[in-house]
């Protein structure tokens, strides 16, 4: 009886040093990704852009105040990224004419809830037609909503992603760019380009040159844990990243 209470009192203490660890690898990790002061104050809503969060969500809306937006884009936020990171490229895209929502995640990891922007398709009847996309293991789970509902989406839009080995939309009759940088030390170019296979035929790949994995949000103190120091300003790579994602829900909106 004896025996069996230590090993019972071993087992406990060596879960809870696993869940210390755990926990404190996770506090970490969300740490390095949180946003820039840019990137908060990109929350403001000003003459041209409205920006909101749903009751009882934790959706950053973004509208613009202009025209009422018939195309819209769900951005899903990289791993360990605070999603905020992804406010100031939200807010320009909207400031075109679109609506774009940024999901959070539980622990910051699109994995832990693939099939989320289904309740912000439903939250948005107004909205005809749906882009989903993201940045990093974001895009990676983008793609794979798409391939659970490729029905509730027209486009998809990979920023330094591609979809998993195992998941195959080449079939679809989808909109797709992948926006990549060459100095992406994490999303690695031959990685995003071996990924055509399973893109439909017409996927549109767009480089930025000198673009790398970190500057496609606003968040951490310097470069991502394996990325390359990228050789132009983040403004510039996140115009283009705007520029090119635009195009995509200026194509899907007018079918």
């Amino acid at each position: 009886m004896r025996t069996h209470r230590r090993l019972l009192i071993a087992l406990g203490a060596t879960l809870l040093v696993l869940l210390i660890v755990s926990s404190t690898t996770l506090i970490v990790l969300n740490s390095r990704g949180q946003a820039q002061p840019e990137a908060v104050a990109a929350l403001e809503p000003d003459a041209l852009v409205a920006v909101s969060q749903v009751a009882g969500q934790d959706w950053h809306v973004f509208a613009p105040t202009a025209v009422k937006a018939t195309t819209g884009l769900i951005l899903y936020p990289g791993g360990f990224v605070d999603p905020v990171a992804y406010a100031p490229i939200a807010r320009a895209i909207a400031g075109r004419g679109f609506l774009v929502v940024i999901d959070p995640m539980p622990l910051n990891l699109a994995v832990t809830d693939v099939s989320s922007a289904d309740a912000i398709i439903a939250a948005h009847p107004e909205i005809a037609h749906w882009a989903i996309g993201g940045h990093s293991l974001g895009g990676a789970m983008a793609a794979e909503f798409v391939a659970d509902a490729p029905q509730n989406v027209d486009g998809l839009a990979l920023w330094a992603a591609y979809p998993a080995p195992n998941t195959d939309l080449s079939a679809l009759p989808l909109r797709v760019v992948s926006i990549y940088g060459d100095a992406d030390g994490v999303a690695l170019t031959e990685e995003i380009l071996s990924a055509a296979q399973r893109l439909p035929p017409d996927a549109q790949f767009i480089l930025i040159s000198g673009g790398n994995h970190t500057q496609f949000g606003s968040y951490g103190q310097g470069l991502q844990r394996g990325d390359n120091p990228a050789t132009i300003s983040r403004d510039r790579q996140q115009a283009a990243i705007v520029a090119g994602t635009v195009e995509l829900l200026e194509i899907i909106g007018a079918n």
